[in-house]
């Protein structure tokens, strides 16, 4: 391994998956198109925060911390029809992640990004402005 004095330590991201479930439709998508009916999603929404860890705790953010942070999000979108939710008429996983980093991004400064799955294979990310 090759010494790192006097070299800027490397930055560490962390992670912390949350699932919720919601139900939506896509107003916007063609005619005929299934994502027009109403439907249900496990969600899996992702943070993911990136920066220096503190000196003396090793840590970024204690996940504990992120949890709570998060938990008023949570509250707002699980077990909800997501186009009754301010901000959210059209639901799709893009604007999703977006509206998710613009609540949490004022309380999270290392927010990096945030990741929504709607299905195992399918999702998108949000890294701000």
């Amino acid at each position: 391994m090759q010494d790192r004095v006097g070299v800027a330590p490397l930055p560490t991201t962390i992670y912390k998956s949350f699932r919720i479930e919601a139900a939506h439709r896509l107003p916007h998508v063609p005619p005929g198109h299934k994502c027009a009916r109403l439907h249900g999603h496990s969600f899996r929404i992702e943070l993911r925060l990136c920066g220096e860890p503190d000196p003396v705790t090793g840590w970024l953010m204690d996940f504990a911390d992120l949890k709570k942070a998060f938990a008023p999000v949570f509250e707002a979108i699980d077990h909800r029809y997501l186009n009754d939710v301010a901000g959210l008429e059209n639901p799709t996983s893009e604007r999703l992640a977006e509206w998710v980093w613009q609540r949490l991004r004022p309380s999270l400064p290392l927010l990096e990004e945030v990741r929504v799955a709607e299905t195992c294979t399918a999702g998108a990310c949000y890294r701000g402005p």
